[in-house]
This record gives structure tokens, C-alpha cells and sequence, in this order.
């Protein structure tokens, strides 16, 4: 099946290739509609929520990396909040503030709707409320909501909140990851994808054959030093995109979580090995 490319926390990067030389900062709007303009598949971003009760577009429990502002982001009110910059790209002290602001959950869904799926990464348990705001914006198919499932887990693709929006469990805690994956697609519902942990490269083979014989796609980070040992992250598909990003494509990998969402398809659509 067609690769999917996930750029992490929005496209924050520049993309110069599309004439962006500048980054975004990220779990920003502008993030999104950069992901919307080259063509990203999934725009991912994650959720907190405020003292008052809103659900914001926030990595950190605190607000300090990404905005020129200080504090828990539980501690401050949404009107707060809205009152600082986020800084540029992902953020730190060096990061120079912009004129971008902290969106709320309901603006990010309605920037995306019909443009772009989102993958919302829920931070402190917030699955409830963060599938309530989904569906009061109709986008039960236009998202996909992930958790870690482990061995003892229920299959979750058929438990409430997950059972109303498209959902991917994250494999985790067991050394048979297969037997996770087994669990989790036997429900009434599948899940739109499986995503793995940081995993050896040996232990790939076999998840991939069962997701290839349940026709769901296998999610893989290429996140830093990426999550598959052996094959590397990013910093090296920036410097052999073939020998990262094609060869998770080879394994039966479908789609891939990068911060560098330009040039991971730009090698997509250049002439690559069989």
C-alpha cells in the first residue's frame, strides 16, 4: 500500500523545496496548513488541556520551550495562554517568539477538516474529552487517536472513547509484540494501523507479516535516532534516504512519523530500489 508521511508535531520545519525556507512553530495552525500546502498525509499534534477546561494544541506539560511564557499549562487559563507567542520551529530559549498563538483543539480541527487527517497524540489521559470535541466537529474518520496497548489490554478499537473515531493502538510491553498485535486486531472494529515502539530490527519481520495479512498499516517513527535499531532516524535519511526511509518500506512499513516530512517525500517520489 501507498507510503503515509506523518510529519511530527505539524510541519515545523522549513521546507524549502517548497519555497518555505523558514520553520513553523510546531502544534501550531500555520504548522498545519504548511503540512496542507506539500501534500502531508497526517499532520500530527498533541493535546493538553488548560486550568479552565480547553483543549490546546501542546507537546510539554509546560509552556515553557514552546512560547515565550512560563508555567504548567494545567495551572493557566486558556484567555493566558492565548496571550503568549509560540516560538519558532521547536522552540527553546534561543528560539525567537512569533506572532502565532496556542490553537485550541476545535480551531486545529477545523483548519484540517476535509484538508488533512490529524493524529492527535493525547496527552494526561485526556481521551473522553478530546473524542467529545472530534465528534461536536464531525470528525470521527478525520482523526486518528492512539494508546499504548499492552498484552492484558482489551481490544481497544472496540472500547469507548476509541470506538467513535479511527484509532491505532501503540504495541508496547511485551516482548511478543506479534501476540499484541493479534489481540488487537481481533476485534469488531479494526484499527486503521498498528504503530510500533523502538523495537530491533529483527523483531520487524514478524509484525509486519501480520499486518500485511490484516491489510492495516505499520507505523514506525524515524523520530532522531529512529525507533528501529540498526536502521536509523532522520539526521540519516537526510544523508541516505534509501537506506532509512526504504528500508522501512521494504520491511512492510506504510507510514512514517519524521520531522523532515520534505524530504521524506521527495525521496517518495524519486526513482528508488525494488
Amino acid at each position: 500500500m501507498p507510503m503515509l508521511v506523518v510529519a511530527h508535531r505539524a510541519c515545523h520545519n522549513p521546507t524549502p523545496h517548497h519555497g518555505m525556507p523558514n520553520g513553523m512553530p510546531e502544534n501550531s495552525l500555520a504548522g498545519i496548513e504548511r503540512c496542507i500546502a506539500i501534500g502531508v498525509d497526517v499532520a500530527e499534534v498533541d493535546i493538553r488541556r488548560t486550568l479552565d477546561g480547553y483543549l490546546i494544541l501542546m507537546h510539554d506539560e509546560s509552556v515553557d520551550r514552546t512560547t515565550d511564557g512560563h508555567g504548567k499549562v494545567a495551572d493557566i487559563s486558556l484567555a493566558d495562554i492565548r496571550a503568549l507567542h509560540l516560538r519558532e520551529n521547536e522552540g527553546g530559549s534561543d528560539a525567537s517568539p512569533t506572532m502565532a498563538r496556542v490553537p485550541t483543539l476545535d480551531e486545529a480541527l477545523a483548519a484540517a477538516k476535509d484538508r488533512i487527517i490529524l493524529n492527535l497524540d493525547v496527552q494526561a489521559g485526556l481521551y473522553a474529552e478530546t473524542v467529545a470535541v472530534v465528534r461536536r466537529a464531525g470528525l470521527g474518520d478525520g482523526v486518528i487517536l492512539k494508546q499504548p496497548a499492552g498484552i492484558g489490554s482489551p481490544v481497544l478499537a472496540d472500547v469507548p472513547p476509541f470506538d467513535a473515531v479511527s484509532f491505532m493502538p501503540i504495541l508496547a510491553g511485551h516482548t511478543d509484540l506479534g501476540t499484541v498485535a493479534g489481540r488487537q486486531l481481533g476485534g469488531v472494529r479494526h484499527p486503521v494501523a498498528l504503530e510500533l515502539p523502538k523495537i530491533d530490527a529483527a523483531r520487524l519481520a514478524s509484525v509486519a507479516a501480520i499486518a500485511r495479512r490484516a491489510k492495516v498499516r505499520l507505523w514506525v517513527n524515524s523520530l532522531w535516532d529512529g525507533f528501529i535499531e540498526g536502521i536509523g532516524g532522520d539526521v540519516d535519511a537526510l544523508r541516505d534516504p534509501d537506506a532509512v526511509w526504504g528500508t522501512m518500506r521494504r520491511a512492510g512499513i506504510s507510514a512514517i512519523q519524521t520531522d523532515e516530512p520534505e524530504a521524506l517525500m521527495r525521496y517518495l517520489g524519486a526513482p528508488r530500489n525494488p
